[in-house]
C-alpha cells in the first residue's frame, strides 16, 4: 500500500466521533466564514442601499447557485473518488483525478458564465421579481457574479480535493481570508464609493477569485505529489466517467434545490418587496444554522469513502451513528438559541417591522423540524460516501418536488403566506422515508468506485 501524501488525514483508525468532529470543526468554520459572504453583503446592501437591493441579492443568489451546481457537484464526485483511492492507498490515480477535474475546469467555465449571462434576464422574470427597481439590480448582480464566476467554481473543486484526502483545514484557511478581503471591498464599494449592488457583486467576485488562486498554490506546495497545473491539459476519460456518474446525481441535486429555491422565491415575490426582503433575510440566518448539519455530512462523506475504500464496513456503520448523533445534537440546540433570537437577527437586516415580521416568520416555522434535516442529510451522506449518489438525488427530488413545492402553494391558498414554510418540514419527512428505507437495504455497500475487496483487515477500533 502506497503512503498517502503528507498532510492528509487518514480516517481508516482512530475514534469515529473524534475523527468526524475534529474534521467537521474547520468545515464549520470555514461554511461560516463562507456564508458571511452572503450575510454581510445584505447586511451591506440593506442597510446602505436599501431594502429593494436586498430583495435583488436574494433573489439572484439560486439562480447562480443553479448555474453552478454542475462543478459542484463534479467536486463531490471529486472527493469520493480521492477518498476511496486514499483509503485504497493509490495515489497514482488521486493524481489523475486531480488533473483531469481540473481541465474540466478550465475547458468548461467560460461557457457556463456565458449562459448564465445570457439566460439571467429570462430567468428573472420567472421568478416575478418586481419592476420597482428590483429587477435592474438584480440583472446587474447577475451579470457581474456570472463574468467572474470562475473563482467560485475554482474554490469548490479545490475543496472537493482537500476533502478528499482528509484536508478540512485549509478551504477553512482561505475562506477566512477571502472573507476579510470580501468586507473591506464592501465597504469600499457601496459605503465609500457609492456602487451599491454593483460594488457587492464585484468585491465577491475578487474575493473568490483570490481564494481559487490561493488554494491553488498552497495544494501545489502541501501536496506535490498532486501538483495542479492550469494550462497543462491532461484528460483521463475513465476518471472523468467515474467523477461524471458520482458527480452530475450530486449536482443534479443541487440544480433542484436552486430551481426549488427559485419556484418558492417566485411564490415569496408575489407578495411583495418586503415580504422578499424579509424571506431573503431569514434565509441567510437559516443557512447559518443549518451550517453544522452541512459540515457534518461532509465530514460523514469523506469518512465513509476512506472506510470503504478500504473495505472496512464495520467502522461505516459506527461513522454513521456518530454523524447522527453530532448533527442531531448540535442543530437542536443551535436552532434553539436561533428560533429564541430570531426577531434580533432580522434587525441586522432591515430596520423595517414588516421586513423583520417576514423574517421572524419563516425561522419560527422551519428551526423546530431541523432534527429532520440533520437525518436525511447524514444518511444522505454515507450513501453517497459509498458511491450511491443517486438516491440522495431521487430522495431530494420527492422532498421538494413531490412534497415542498405544492405543499408551499397549497398552504398559501388555504392559510396565507406567513405559513408556507411549514412545507419544509413536510419535504424533509417525505425525503428522509425514502433515504431511512435504502439505507436499511444496505444495497449502498456494493457501490464502490474502486478495488479493494478483501485486501486489509477489518478494524475494530
Amino acid at each position: 500500500m502506497k503512503t498517502a501524501s503528507p498532510g492528509a488525514t487518514n480516517m481508516t483508525v482512530g475514534n469515529p466521533y473524534r475523527l468526524i468532529l475534529n474534521f467537521s470543526l474547520p468545515l464549520l468554520v470555514g461554511n461560516i466564514f463562507q456564508q458571511l459572504y452572503f450575510i454581510i453583503d445584505c447586511i451591506i446592501v440593506g442597510n446602505v442601499v436599501g431594502d429593494k437591493a436586498l430583495a435583488a441579492v436574494g433573489t439572484g443568489f439560486p439562480i447562480t447557485f443553479m448555474m453552478s451546481s454542475l462543478f459542484i457537484g463534479i467536486g463531490m464526485g471529486a472527493t469520493i473518488i480521492i477518498a476511496q483511492y486514499l483509503g485504497a492507498g493509490n495515489m497514482d490515480q488521486i493524481r489523475e483525478t486531480v488533473q483531469t477535474i481540473y481541465t474540466a475546469l478550465i475547458l468548461g467555465a467560460i461557457p457556463l458564465s456565458l449562459i448564465g449571462i445570457v439566460s439571467s434576464v429570462p430567468l428573472l422574470r420567472l421568478m416575478n421579481v418586481p419592476n420597482d427597481g428590483t429587477m435592474e439590480m438584480a440583472q446587474t448582480f447577475m451579470f457581474v457574479i456570472f463574468a467572474g464566476m470562475i473563482g467560485n467554481l475554482g474554490y469548490n473543486i479545490n475543496a472537493g480535493i482537500l476533502q478528499g484526502l482528509g484536508d478540512s483545514r485549509t478551504s477553512m484557511l482561505f475562506l477566512i481570508i477571502s472573507t476579510i478581503i470580501n468586507i473591506i471591498l464592501d465597504l469600499l464599494f457601496t459605503a465609500t464609493l457609492g456602487w451599491g449592488v454593483f460594488g457587492v457583486a464585484f468585491a465577491t467576485i475578487i474575493a473568490e477569485f483570490c481564494s481559487w488562486i490561493f488554494g491553488i498554490y498552497f495544494i501545489n506546495k502541501r501536496y506535490p505529489d498532486f501538483h495542479i497545473r492550469l494550462f497543462h491539459f491532461h484528460f483521463n476519460r475513465q476518471i472523468f466517467l467515474k467523477a461524471i456518474k458520482l458527480g452530475i446525481p450530486a449536482g443534479l441535486q443541487q440544480a433542484m434545490f436552486a430551481i426549488g429555491s427559485m419556484v418558492m422565491q417566485a411564490l415569496v415575490n408575489s407578495y411583495g418587496s418586503s415580504f422578499m426582503a424579509g424571506f431573503n433575510g431569514a434565509n441567510k440566518i437559516d443557512t447559518f444554522a443549518f451550517m453544522p448539519i452541512q459540515s457534518f455530512s461532509n465530514a460523514v462523506t469523506t469518512y465513509v469513502g476512506q472506510n470503504v475504500g478500504a473495505s472496512f464496513m464495520d467502522r461505516v456503520k459506527k461513522g454513521t451513528r456518530a454523524g447522527l448523533v453530532l448533527a442531531v445534537g448540535s442543530c437542536l440546540v443551535i436552532g434553539g438559541i436561533v428560533y429564541l433570537l430570531s426577531p434580533n437577527f432580522m434587525r441586522l437586516f432591515s430596520p423595517h417591522q414588516d421586513v423583520i415580521d417576514a423574517g421572524v416568520a419563516y425561522l419560527h416555522d422551519v428551526l423546530p423540524f431541523y432534527f429532520l434535516l440533520a437525518l436525511l442529510f447524514i444518511l444522505n451522506a454515507v450513501v453517497r460516501g459509498a458511491g450511491a449518489t443517486a438516491i440522495p438525488t431521487i430522495s431530494t427530488f420527492v422532498s421538494l418536488w413531490i412534497a415542498r413545492i405544492p405543499a408551499a402553494y397549497w398552504i398559501a391558498s388555504v392559510w396565507g403566506r406567513d405559513a408556507i414554510y411549514y412545507s419544509y418540514a413536510i419535504g424533509w419527512l417525505l425525503g428522509l422515508i425514502i433515504s431511512f428505507v435504502y439505507y436499511i437495504t444496505g444495497r449502498w455497500k456494493t457501490k464502490s468506485v474502486v478495488s479493494n475487496k478483501g485486501g486489509q483487515p477489518e478494524k475494530t477500533d
